[in-house]
C-alpha cells in the first residue's frame, strides 16, 4: 500500500477485505480450515469427517480456498492418485480468528 492508497475500509464496497469475509462466511469454509488444523488429510477423509457436506460443495470450497491461498492441494503420481490438502501460513492464521 501507498501512501496515495486510501486506508482499507470494510464498509466500502470496493474495498479487498470484502472478499475475505465473503469466503470466510461461506457454509463450508470455517469447517474445512479446522478439519485441516493438524496436518495433510486426504479428500475423503474430509468428506467422512465434515458431515453433510455433499462431494461437489466440498470439491468447490477447497478449489475456493486453493484460489485464495489459504489450502494447498499436493498430487502425489501413484496408483490410485493421491491427493492431500493442507493449511499454508495464510490459512494457519486465519484458524485463531474461528
Amino acid at each position: 500500500m501507498t501512501n496515495d492508497d486510501p486506508a482499507p475500509d470494510a464498509f466500502l464496497a470496493a474495498c479487498p477485505s470484502r472478499h475475505v469475509m465473503a469466503r470466510l462466511g461461506e457454509k463450508w469454509t470455517m469447517l474445512v480450515l479446522v478439519a485441516l488444523e493438524n496436518g495433510s488429510v486426504r479428500f475423503g477423509e474430509l468428506h467422512r469427517k465434515i458431515e453433510g457436506v455433499s462431494q461437489k460443495m466440498l470439491t468447490q470450497t477447497l478449489r475456493n480456498l486453493e484460489q485464495d491461498g489459504m489450502v494447498t492441494r499436493e498430487v502425489f503420481n501413484e496408483m490410485p492418485l493421491r491427493v492431500e490438502y493442507a493449511l499454508p501460513p495464510l490459512g494457519s492464521g486465519v484458524l485463531p480468528l474461528i
